[in-house]
């Protein structure tokens, strides 16, 4: 396995669209290729059979597990995904559990995977799970709590933190143009938790450090195009200052 593969397969609390990773890694870690065509003058470009369909759970699209899951020539019945127009819920949100045992308590988003509308509450919605079992040598292994995931559309629900009572919520802008999650209850804004903007390089965005090899700021923030309702050619003659003046013969198409 490579090395890389073991890195990221430990952050696993980023959903795919939240991955911060290269969009190009994780289809290259993704695709089963079953055939391609020569590359030459001769052949169609970008002809390839490949899967496109995948099975998606718990596991990161990066790692050895989702690959066990979606290994060549195992297909598993389609999941149904109810689709969510604005996605709410961020890594370390406060929610409240709706249903089952732990219904009415509260606890902290600790991985979200929005490829199925889920995310997992710590200590939360959890059930005992059997590991390092051997029957040969007659050890039962160790039992282990393991979280497992709730839908935001009707399992959990965000608190709000003026009376820490669950709320829907709804996107809206600031008068400074910020865009905030706001209680439909309350009409209070729900700030997003600092946690959500972690990546592998900084914890928050104030502490990171600019590399060497990293472009300044000030460089990328810089305008150096304004669009303009015009092509190309007459852009490059508005910039030289030539002026069409001629006017070009009537043609007819018959």
């Amino acid at each position: 396995m490579r090395i890389s593969n073991i890195l990221f397969s430990r952050i696993g609390k980023w959903s795919k669209q939240y991955a911060n990773l290269p969009d190009r890694y994780i289809k290259r870690s993704m695709e089963q290729v079953y055939w391609r065509n020569p590359k030459g003058i001769n052949y169609r470009a970008n002809a390839v059979i490949q899967r496109k369909k995948f099975y998606f759970s718990v596991h990161r699209p990066w790692t050895a597990e989702f690959r066990n899951d979606n290994a060549p020539g195992v297909y598993r019945p389609k999941v149904f995904v109810e689709p969510v127009k604005e996605w709410n819920f961020f890594c370390g949100d406060r929610v409240e559990v709706l249903v089952g045992k732990d219904k009415g308590k509260q606890g902290i988003v600790k991985h979200i995977f929005e490829e199925r509308n889920w995310v997992i509450v710590d200590g939360l919605n959890c059930k005992l799970k059997q590991m390092g079992a051997d029957k040969k040598r007659e050890f039962e292994g160790i039992w282990m709590q393991e979280e497992q995931p709730l839908l935001i559309t009707n399992e959990v629900a965000l608190v709000d933190p003026s009376d820490l009572a669950p709320t829907t919520v709804e996107w809206r802008l600031t008068e400074a143009g910020e865009r905030v999650r706001v209680s439909i209850r309350t009409g209070r804004i729900i700030p997003m938790p600092a946690t959500a903007s972690q990546t592998i390089d900084y914890k928050s965005k104030s502490t990171y450090k600019e590399q060497p090899k990293d472009t300044e700021g000030s460089v990328v923030t810089e305008v150096t195009f304004k669009p303009k309702l015009c092509t190309f050619e007459m852009d490059l003659m508005d910039k030289m200052g030539i002026k069409e003046d001629r006017i070009p013969p009537k043609s007819y198409w018959y």
